[in-house]
């Protein structure tokens, strides 16, 4: 036998094997025909940018074609743009969005990965409890916490003397009540999928239990946090129940400003259909950019249960 022949021989069985899982493989991937799957991923595209365009082509429209109900403006114009800065004082409403949204995620995120370690590492008594309180806070809507929470805080004023309505801090400060609990489940379900052999080889070296945190958990659990954070970002940023009773005019945030845009109108008759989207487009954008900046971790802590 001559070494092309044992080299066939070899390779043989090999090929015939693999070619029932190609042809499986392609099975599969062929149960819809391109052209459809083509016509259906442009579907769902339009379907989703058909809004989008709208508001875009309204942006750039008069208020008077709008509420006309024409879809192509008549002539494009970028006055919407330059307009929301002084109507209703758009820049100042971001700027609250941005610290408190952007303080609530921070101060969440930090709080949320040394509680998460707590309940997820260590037995005591009460700490299923305080998971379920965990999970049980996610069921309760923000309207009946509305008035507790503004008469808590109003009492506080009251006998403290400390101003809570109509502060940055004040909203922050409500923003928590709500954020904590979720960061901390969000990191707890990451946690839990963390080997614990890496926390053990650290305390043989004689690392402590802040070192283990700040020095294998932390690094470890950048997806986990940048996830909690995001969504504590976007529950301050996209509120409007409880910024519309916290807040005063000087500490409005931006949710607050478009509803001052869709109740406000140009000459008593018609609202400012034109400003109110091209600022939807502006307070838009943050939330974009952010979602493009940390989408690796996004995707690593929304699928991945822990490090493998």
């Amino acid at each position: 036998m001559t070494l092309s022949q044992s080299a066939t021989q070899a390779v043989t069985p090999g090929a015939l094997v693999d070619r029932p899982g190609s042809r499986q493989q392609g099975e599969v991937t062929r149960l819809l025909p391109v052209w459809l799957i083509g016509l259906v991923i442009a579907a769902l595209g339009l379907f989703v940018l058909a809004p989008l365009l709208y508001i875009f082509l309204a942006s750039i429209n008069s208020d008077i074609s709008v509420a006309r109900g024409d879809f192509w403006p008549a002539e494009f114009t970028l006055a919407n743009y330059s307009k929301i800065w002084s109507s209703v004082g758009l820049a100042n409403a971001l700027t609250n969005s941005i610290i408190a949204a952007g303080a609530t995620a921070v101060i969440s995120a930090v709080l949320a990965i040394g509680t998460a370690y707590v309940l997820v590492r260590y037995q005591f008594f009460g700490r299923l409890t305080i998971l379920r309180a965990l999970l049980g806070l996610q069921s309760v809507p923000g309207t009946l916490l509305v008035l507790p929470v503004f008469v808590l805080f109003s009492s506080a004023a009251t006998t403290l003397g400390i101003t809570v309505i109509g502060t940055r801090w004040g909203l922050i400060v409500t923003y928590l009540t709500f954020a904590l609990p979720f960061s901390t489940w969000v990191m707890v379900t990451y946690l839990r999928g963390l080997p614990k052999e890496l926390e053990e080889a650290a305390r043989i070296d004689g690392a402590s239990n802040m070192g283990i945190l700040t020095r294998i958990i932390l690094p470890l659990s950048w997806p986990g946090i940048i996830v909690s954070a995001i969504f504590a970002f976007l529950l301050g940023w996209n509120d409007v129940l409880f910024a519309s009773v916290m807040t005063r005019p000087d500490t409005q945030t931006a949710a607050v400003a478009l509803q001052i845009f869709a109740t406000g109108s140009e000459g008593g008759a018609i609202p400012f259909y034109g400003q109110m989207m091209a600022a939807s487009l502006v307070c838009a954008a943050p939330v974009v950019i952010l979602y493009l900046f940390f989408q690796k971790y996004l995707v690593g802590g929304l699928t991945a249960g822990g490090v493998k």
